[in-house]
């Protein structure tokens, strides 16, 4: 019996490793993602700037900015009541270093808001382009086929449509996707320290804090996938252990994230949502030849439920990878099944996820097209590193373009795009193929195991036409998805005409329908502040962007995602509820705002006087003074028949997290009730110096702190809710945990 030899070494011996290779290779993807980026942005300056990133995005981002150069996290916003709470609303990275440091650093520049949003994007796409080249490095694929990952991982159709121009969120929690699928996969490397768990916790909290649920849902799916590959391929449940306890770690590193969430998702307008969300934007199987030709037009189900003839640009991937994978089939089928059994039913699973509806609090079930690429693209690289034959996925791209391009013609859904995308990507399959000819003969033709510069083009074809697919993609077809672009001008910076010091109410139409570019060419938003875009000039609003709608005023007013509050809702307020001792009145709403589509003004008429007309817009202040923060009121309809006492308040410090104020209570009986125009969220505690005081909340509008008679302190309301509390503790430990293992690994390895 013959016994193979093994070389051993010393335990002092140490064995490097060339990095060289995998840190210029990871820094050549984050470069070519940078070069496609700069050659969209020549060709659309305002291609990263849409509906969103508009209303949402970059003016939360510079108020976040805005409260990190004031000293404070940026857990809340005074300049919103419906966006109040950033950390509940989880999608603006609130607990992420890296978001907030790429946002710090990027708001120090004097850049408009377009640049302003192309580089928060573009940061994020360079760091995915490496996290996936790494990962396939691990998986030892060449670098040319490494970086072939890390494109279609970083340009596929829904990345590019929708999370770097539009939801944000979506790809700064993506981004770490890849980094924590290689981190998972060293701690399953049993050749690895004991210390192994600890490569995939911090990327588990950059993928969390990140800001988008559904990307934890597939971290999540990843993990149990990777789990049952490991248990079945060594038998050993402890072999799981390392990378659970891992994973399991970067939840705990991100837990004031998730468990903020949880808390302000809990009686949330979110809650209510209709169950048609669930069976909008799903992947219809119609429009899978997508993934070949992105021009494949056929009917999607969108935001309202309705059928419209849409181009499949959500699946584009470069024409290589599905042509890749399908060659590997035709050529070495058997083969490939037993070599990616596992990555080819994650393949299906995923797929099938973005084609069914969704449950819960989720929707829109496409939006796991982006994992699906991701996989896919390894899928296409592992059948390439089974050296098919030459000329082999060239091929079958060719004839791929052609056969889908003779489909289109024959069932009619080539749509708008079809010309002349369908002949550029022909054509490049055809050079492809020419190419591939040329220089896959020449190499097959050379003695085993020589390679030269004439095999050098073969392994670099790949990324090329990757790379020129996409581009050609996104130049015929307009990335946004369809959806609205608005004329934002940098005037919004400043608060004029309006006053910082009022608290407005803005009654407007459907942002999406009355103010994109399509009906309003012209700047809009200097009077009516859609969305949340008050924050740019640090304007005191109710309304604002919030898909979550935790504060109560959200659901009392029937304000919808983009701000808008409900129509019905908006007359009800300025003919009823606006006088002296009316529900805007406890809000300490002293301004409003009307649109002039909206034909309404606030009652009576002797309360307030129009200081504003113009086009967009009538803005109406209350006579007198504006409204203080910190108010006592004698009576107030939740109490009725109660004896409240008037107190005197002074020396207000209104700030983001806390309100603190000089309170002097008449001595007596009578208690003093104290009600504080801000939102209320759970959580919040009040101390009269030394003594705890219990706030309640008006209809869960705002706070309100009842104050013993004869008292005279300072108050301090302060936000500390219970989620932020132990999740910080939570990750203060993880954290701990982390900087012991580094400790112990260093010391180990010196």
């Amino acid at each position: 019996m013959k016994h193979r030899s093994r070389i051993s070494f010393p335990a002092s011996v140490k064995i490097r490793v060339n990095q060289w290779p995998n840190s210029l290779g990871a820094l050549a993807a984050g470069l070519l993602i940078l070069f496609f980026c700069v050659i969209l942005l020549s060709h659309d300056p305002l291609i990263f700037w849409n509906d969103d990133y508009e209303l949402s995005v970059v003016p939360v981002f510079a108020d976040v900015a805005r409260s990190w150069a004031e000293g404070y996290w940026p857990i809340l916003s005074p300049y919103s009541w419906v966006c109040g709470n950033l950390a509940g609303e989880f999608q603006y990275g609130t607990f992420s270093v890296f978001v907030n440091a790429a946002v710090v650093l990027i708001w120090k520049f004097p850049l408009t808001f377009p640049q302003q949003a192309a580089a928060l994007s573009i940061t994020h796409l360079f760091v995915l382009a490496i996290g996936a080249f790494l990962l396939a490095r691990d998986r030892r694929f060449s670098i040319p086929l490494s970086i072939f990952v890390a494109l279609v991982a970083s340009l596929n159709g829904w990345i590019i449509c929708w999370g770097a121009t539009d939801w944000f969120g979506a790809l700064g929690a993506f981004t770490w996707l890849p980094w924590a699928w290689w981190g998972a996969e060293r701690a399953l490397d049993r050749r690895r320290t004991k210390w192994r768990f600890l490569w995939p916790a911090p990327f588990v909290y950059l993928l969390v804090t990140g800001g988008f649920p559904y990307t934890v849902l597939m971290l999540l799916l990843l993990t149990a996938w990777l789990s049952a590959k490991s248990l079945v391929e060594t038998r050993n449940v402890f072999s799981i252990f390392p990378m659970l306890f891992g994973v399991a770690l970067g939840f705990g590193l991100s837990a004031p994230a998730w468990l903020a969430i949880l808390d302000l998702v809990h009686g949330s307008a979110r809650e209510l949502q209709p169950a048609s969300a669930h069976w909008q934007w799903l992947v219809p199987p119609a429009a899978l030849p997508g993934l070949i030709l992105p021009s494949w037009t056929v009917n999607w189900t969108d935001f309202s439920s309705r059928n419209l003839t849409h181009a499949a640009t959500e699946l584009a991937c470069g024409l290589a990878a599905p042509a890749a994978l399908i060659a590997g089939f035709v050529w070495h089928g058997r083969m490939l099944v037993r070599r990616m059994k596992w990555e080819l039913i994650l393949l299906l699973i995923v797929l099938l996820l973005s084609m069914i509806p969704t449950a819960g609090l989720f929707r829109w079930s496409f939006r796991w097209l982006p994992f699906f690429h991701l996989v896919l693209a390894i899928c296409a690289a592992d059948a390439l590193q089974m050296k098919p034959q030459p000329t082999t996925a060239a091929t079958a791209s060719l004839a791929l373009v052609v056969v889908t391009a003779i489909a289109m013609s024959i069932f009619r859904t080539g749509g708008a795009y079809a010309f002349p995308l369908t002949w550029i990507l022909l054509a490049l399959a055809g050079i492809w193929a020419v190419a591939e000819f040329v220089f896959g003969r020449d190499a097959a033709l050379r003695r085993p195991g020589h390679r030269s510069a004439m095999t050098l083009p073969v392994d670099w074809l790949l990324p090329c036409v990757t790379f020129l697919a996409l581009l050609a993609t996104y130049l015929c077809i307009a990335p946004n998805g369809g959806v609205p672009k608005y004329n934002f001008s940098q005037e919004l910076l400043k608060p004029s005409p309006l006053d910082p010091q009022r608290l407005y109410l803005s009654i407007y139409p459907w942002a999406e329908l009355n103010y994109r570019v399509e009906k309003k060419p012209q700047p809009v938003g200097q009077i009516v502040r859609p969305g949340s875009t008050s924050m740019w000039a640090g304007l005191h609003f109710i309304n604002g962007y919030s898909p979550i709608r935790p504060a109560g005023v959200a659901r009392e007013f029937a304000a919808t995602i983009h701000g808008e509050i409900n129509p019905t809702m908006g007359e009800y307020l300025l003919n009823y509820q606006a006088g002296e001792g009316g529900e805007l009145a406890l809000l300490g709403v002293d301004g409003i705002v009307v649109a002039p589509e909206m034909n309404v003004a606030p009652q009576p008429a002797s309360e307030w006087e129009m200081v504003i007309s113009t086009d967009e817009g009538l803005v109406f202040h209350r006579r007198g003074a504006s409204f203080a923060r910190v108010r006592s009121v004698t009576s107030i309809d939740s109490r009725p028949n109660e004896q409240i006492a008037f107190a005197k308040v002074s020396q207000i410090n209104d700030s983001r997290n806390f309100v603190e104020a000089d309170v002097d209570v008449p001595g007596g009986d009578r208690p003093a009730l104290l009600t504080f125009s801000r939102p209320y969220f759970r959580g919040y505690e009040a101390r009269l110096g030394n003594q705890k005081l219990a706030v309640t909340s008006y209809r869960g509008l705002f706070p309100i702190v009842e104050i013993p008679a004869g008292a005279r302190a300072r108050l301090i309301l302060t936000y500390r809710p219970h989620w932020l509390i132990w999740g910080t503790a939570v990750a203060v430990m993880c954290a701990f945990v982390m900087v012991v293992g580094f400790v112990a690994t260093n010391c180990r390895r010196k």
